[in-house]
């Protein structure tokens, strides 16, 4: 199996109110005094109410989930004792009037200045996986073949219902805001590594971006370590569905390389229906139909991950990590996702049971 690592983001809440509050800088200095935590693995984000933490290497599904606990458990601490709440949301539910002042560094002051309203409404947070592949060629292959699955992923792991106090209709309004920059959304195809750092390195040539650190892709070749990285997904509720999608993503790479060396095709997508699809999943979630990439057509949700498992099923056997994926997932599918859950605690308990319940979930509790 190929080696993962995943990233995740949360939001600063306020203990009382549920608003964002810019206090990523206290939480880190207080995060870097717990002996459970490495300097290194917390990171500034673009907005002062945001921090995103990062997992070491890992090649098995368990220590993935260790190390998210333990690292959603240090920082919910130092969160707390600074007068906020760490929140596994990816989209702040409540909002002052007042914007988040932005993290000061070159880069962050950069794109203020290009796209002020887009950098001050960006209280988004998502995970990101990232496969360590042996070869740039790996990589593209993974991301060729790993296109279609998009829709799929991005509905499973939709948490983000719930925007400046209003319920916005989409599952994930993460994946709507996300969408505005400019190269943002599923990747086009390339057919190797060349052609993918010509076309990537002409968007900077040409300034229409900074640098390739703005290539926002759903899935995108890191520019830093030997990995492919899968950044479709909401951050997740629950640690051990962050897990889930973890190890999904990875069966799902695992299985294209095998499909590959044995010559099996995999679906294939029109990129204007995948751009689509990938909407249709946003707005949706897991509470109706998604796009099947085998059958090329919407299916109801569970469907839709039947299909995928049975698709990735000698992967699956491979690995031996059915327990992390299909109770998971099962118990997923029968509860909602984040965004379901999150629209259920509202309307029973209101914002203040909520807050509560992005918090405990968060971190495990």
């Amino acid at each position: 199996m190929l080696t993962l690592g995943v990233e995740e983001e949360y939001l600063l809440l306020d203990l009382d109110t549920g608003l964002p509050r810019a206090r990523a800088e206290q939480v880190r200095r207080t995060a870097g005094l717990q002996p459970a935590l490495a300097e290194a693995e917390i990171q500034r984000e673009l907005l002062q109410a945001q921090l995103e933490v990062a997992t070491p290497v890992c090649r098995e599904l368990e220590e993935v989930g260790g190390h998210l606990l333990r690292l959603r458990h240090a920082l919910g601490a130092a969160a707390v004792t600074d007068g906020c709440r760490l929140a596994a949301s990816a989209a702040a539910p409540f909002a002052d009037r007042l914007t988040v002042p932005i993290t000061d560094t070159a880069r962050y002051r950069a794109m203020h200045t290009d796209a002020p309203q887009l950098t001050d409404e960006q209280l988004i947070t998502g995970m990101h996986v990232h496969l360590g592949i042996p070869d740039r060629a790996t990589g593209i292959l993974l991301m060729n073949r790993l296109r279609p699955w998009l829709p799929v992923l991005v509905a499973l792991a939709a948490n983000s219902p719930l925007w400046q106090g209003t319920d916005t209709g989409f599952a994930s309004w993460r994946t709507i805001v996300f969408s505005r920059w400019p190269v943002s959304g599923p990747p086009p195809r390339f057919e190797n590594a060349a052609d993918y750092d010509r076309r990537t390195r002409a968007l900077v040539a040409r300034r229409l971006i900074h640098d390739r650190g703005q290539i926002y892709w759903h899935i995108r070749l890191s520019d830093h370590y030997p990995t492919v990285e899968v950044r479709a997904m909401d951050v997740q509720l629950r640690p051990d569905e962050a897990v889930l999608l973890a190890g999904i993503v990875r069966l799902l790479a695992d299985q294209a390389i095998s499909d590959e060396r044995t010559g099996r095709p995999g679906p294939a997508v029109e990129p204007e229906a995948l751009a689509a699809a990938v909407w249709h999943g946003a707005r949706h979630g897991s509470t109706s139909e998604v796009f099947d990439p085998v059958h090329g057509r919407l299916v109801a949700v569970g469907d839709a991950a039947a299909t995928m498992l049975d698709s990735v099923d000698p992967a699956l056997t491979r690995s031996g990590e059915r327990r992390h994926i299909v109770p998971v997932l099962e118990r997923l599918l029968r509860e909602g996702n984040g965004a379901t859950r999150q629209r259920r605690v509202l309307r029973e308990h209101g914002r203040e049971g909520l807050i509560a319940m992005i918090s405990d979930q968060t971190t495990g509790t």
